[in-house]
């Protein structure tokens, strides 16, 4: 019978009450162990009637506790602010767009305001107008860093969303939109040039495209066949990327007439700079 026993033991000598290398075990600290595991699912009541400590009960976490550890699990709330940006050649109804958008929002009950460059005076500068007429109230800055302050820190607060006309001409506008609506949570309708007369990037405008919500390409007509425009044509001789004007400076054209018209034109400058120099010279 011994040797059964001992036979036993070494099979299982972790659960054995006869192994030599435990000592006797000790039932009433398993029995309180188990009574302290189990009293946590006691009420304290239920705890004073079997003598044991209420105070190995943890308190309940209040409601206000678990609404707060339910914000920090959430993380802080994320922005609703978009940008929406519209591009194309002159006369493509880039303004138009922009003021159809704005009026919307205004109609929807949402906060507007609508900012455009103070180098375009043609029209004053308290309003934009496009070039079928039509007119919205604006405020006219060098650069969007100031708008907030000109505008006023608590009426910014208010503003739901954001108008920016002729946007290729504000150096900053990368960091405003990305501010106004990433942080400040601003609906930003951009509409501006993606090209110069060159069919070079013209200011921050396609800048601010992996930023956008929605991009829309608008075209116009062509003003030599009447086909689908994608360019500005600059019918002058001036080289300087910012040249303000309206159709008599500018036009929109199709790939093939602008192709040919800037031939024309690359002509014509090259004809009277070798003109301007041998009267230059006949004169010296």
């Amino acid at each position: 019978m011994l040797s059964i026993l001992r036979m036993n033991s070494l099979i299982s000598p972790a659960v054995s009450a006869f192994s030599p290398h435990i000592g006797k075990p000790n039932f009433s600290l398993a029995f309180l162990s188990l009574a302290s595991s189990k009293s946590i699912f006691c009420s304290p009541k239920s705890l004073q009637s079997h003598d044991l400590d209420p105070n190995l009960c943890p308190p309940r976490p209040s409601v206000r506790a678990l609404q707060a550890r339910a914000v920090q699990m959430r993380g802080p709330r994320s922005s609703s602010g978009e940008i929406h940006v519209i591009v194309g050649p002159m006369f493509a109804g880039k303004t138009s767009s922009l003021l159809h958008r704005i009026e919307s929002e205004s109609s929807n009950g949402r906060s507007v305001a609508v900012i455009k460059s103070n180098k375009d005076t043609r029209y004053g500068l308290d309003s934009i107008v496009t070039h079928d007429g039509a007119k919205f109230p604006c405020v006219a800055l060098g650069d969007l860093s100031s708008f907030r302050q000109k505008f006023g820190a608590d009426a910014y607060d208010q503003l739901d969303v954001i108008g920016i006309d002729e946007a290729q001409f504000f150096e900053d506008l990368y960091d405003f939109c990305r501010e106004a609506a990433d942080q400040d949570g601003k609906i930003v309708v951009i509409a501006g040039l993606d090209g110069d007369y060159l069919r070079r990037s013209f200011g921050s405008v396609l800048d601010i495209i992996p930023l956008a919500d929605s991009v829309t390409k608008l075209t116009a007509r062509c003003e030599l066949c009447g086909r689908r425009a994608f360019f500005t044509l600059r019918k002058t001789n001036e080289k300087q990327t910012e040249l303000i004007g309206g159709a008599d400076v500018y036009m929109p054209v199709c790939r093939r007439h602008y192709v040919s018209g800037q031939a024309v034109i690359e002509t014509t400058r090259s004809f009277l700079e070798e003109s301007q120099q041998s009267q230059t010279v006949q004169c010296g």
